[in-house]
């Protein structure tokens, strides 16, 4: 006889913080499809009752018949399938494992980045005690420098003298005004 599972095997509370909020509903109805499912099985009993033969021997005037239904019984197996995918999904998370902890390791590598980051940026004074001087020094591409690149009020590349959109410049390279 099978093995009758007497609780869920599934943790519903982790897998629910693993759900995105825009699936929660499907969620939710799958779980309750599921604890339905259960909700059936656990109303049936775990073995078959037992069968009173000798009280059908009794009521039964046919000789010989209960006898034979109950050999009938005792030699008739319900076929219960055979696990023929645990060892194929075994092998596919072998091989996943590897692609997991490639894409751990260059993740980390990106984190280990951000975080050099980070220590860069909170080892600079705060942005309430820098100078433009200090800005020069610290980003000296981004800082503004009127001497050698002169820019005018709001600094940005469309208010600058000799500026041109991408169609000017498609049509300067192709010879036209």
């Amino acid at each position: 006889m099978a093995k009758r599972f007497m609780k869920p095997t599934i943790n519903w509370q982790e897998l629910e913080k693993l759900v995105p909020p825009e699936q929660k509903t499907k969620y939710m109805a799958f779980k309750g499809k599921s604890d339905a499912y259960l909700q059936r099985v656990m109303v049936n009993p775990a073995e078959m009752p037992k069968i009173d033969w000798e009280a059908y021997k009794k009521l039964i005037p046919v000789p010989g018949l209960v006898d034979c239904f109950k050999s009938e019984l005792e030699k008739y197996c319900v076929p219960y399938p055979k696990d023929t995918l645990t060892a194929s999904i075994d092998d596919q998370w072998k091989k996943l494992e590897i692609d997991i902890k490639q894409y751990c390791q260059d993740h980390d590598k990106d984190i280990e980045a951000a975080n050099k980051e980070l220590k860069r940026i909170r080892a600079l004074p705060k942005f309430e005690d820098m100078t433009m001087e200090m800005f020069r020094d610290i980003y000296p591409d981004d800082a503004l420098d009127p001497v050698n690149k002169p820019s005018f009020w709001p600094h940005n590349p469309e208010e600058q003298p000799g500026y041109l959109t991408a169609e000017q410049k498609a049509l300067k390279k192709k010879g036209g005004h």
